[in-house]
Order: C-alpha cells, then structure tokens, then sequence
C-alpha cells in the first residue's frame, strides 16, 4: 500500500471504534480504552498497520478474540498487512475509558467506573454490610439511580466486574470495577 493511498492513523482509529468488545458487545474497545497505538511500520507496499492494544487484565479471556477482530475489521477496509502488539506496561486502567463508554455501560445495564482508579477500594470489612459513606466510590444502581447498594460479591459476571444489589429496587446488577 503506497504512502499516498495509506489512510491515515485517524481514520485507523474511526475503524477500530466499531469494534465491539466481546464480553460487553455494546461498548467498542477504543471507548474502553484497550487500544493504545496505531501506527504504520515500514514502507509503500511492505507497509503495515501495527495496533497496541492493553487488555483490561494480563489473563483477559477476550484478548485474542480482540485481536482477531481487529486483523479482521481492518482488512475489511483494505489493509491488507495488520499486526496487533500486546501491551500489559502501564497496565490498563478504567481511568482510560471514554465518558461514551461508561455512558453506554450504564444504559446496558451496567454500572461503569466510579471516580479515578488510584483512590479505589472496597475495604473488606464494607464487602454486604450495604451502607454508604460519603466518596465511598460505589455505584449507583444503573437501573433506578439509586445509591442505596450493597456489594454482593467482589467478581460478576467476568473477572473485571464485580457484583451488587440494589437496595431500592432490588435488582443485581454488575459493576465495572475501578483499577
């Protein structure tokens, strides 16, 4: 692919947001915050589009999945040579998410990130004792809004959520943890 026919690294990134996350199909994993880089390496036709990508967490199940997507989004839209690189420094964080992201997270149903990642914690002794200090970092129930919830379990339905019920309305619902 020559230089002047190449598009460029922003309209990589335009490409890449239409790739769903395989564990949360209604957010793309540029709103997550997993891609990190997109460059080209090399020259004219031996080009090729090389991807960063920083899974949520070293073991992530999804993170070939995310690669194959990735390679296949892209040759779909012509590119031709397409290498994903794995990045785990720094470790991903939900610091990086986008506000659409956690926006669409809350309307699927899911509670996103609460605040900065660095002053996150739920101390042991709070795990379904409910309550609700003041800057305690729980979520709102995506549901009713409501900030009446209790920590149910520390991991939901993927290893990067944790579980809890609204008090208000009774209903679980995930929570994407902060780290």
């Amino acid at each position: 692919m020559s230089t002047a026919s190449r598009p460029t690294a922003d309209q990589v990134w335009q490409w890449l947001a239409e790739v769903e996350d395989p564990e949360i199909p209604v957010i793309s994993i540029v709103d997550l915050g997993i891609v990190r880089e997109v460059r080209w390496h090399g020259e004219d036709d031996e080009a090729e589009c090389v991807v960063a990508l920083t899974p949520t967490y070293s073991g992530c199940p999804a993170t070939h999945v995310i690669e194959q997507s990735v390679r296949q989004a892209l040759r779909a839209h012509g590119l031709p040579r397409v290498r994903t690189l794995t990045r785990i420094s720094p470790p991903w964080t939900t610091d990086w998410m986008s506000d659409e992201g956690k926006r669409k997270l809350r309307e699927y149903g899911i509670a996103p990130p609460v605040g900065s990642a660095s002053a996150q914690f739920i101390p042991v002794a709070d795990i379904g004792r409910g309550g609700r200090p003041a800057s305690s970092g729980l979520p709102d129930c995506p549901r009713c809004g409501s900030g009446d919830v209790a920590l149910t379990s520390q991991f939901g339905s993927t290893p990067c959520k944790a579980l809890y019920r609204c008090k208000a309305c009774l209903e679980p619902f995930d929570h994407f943890k902060c780290h």
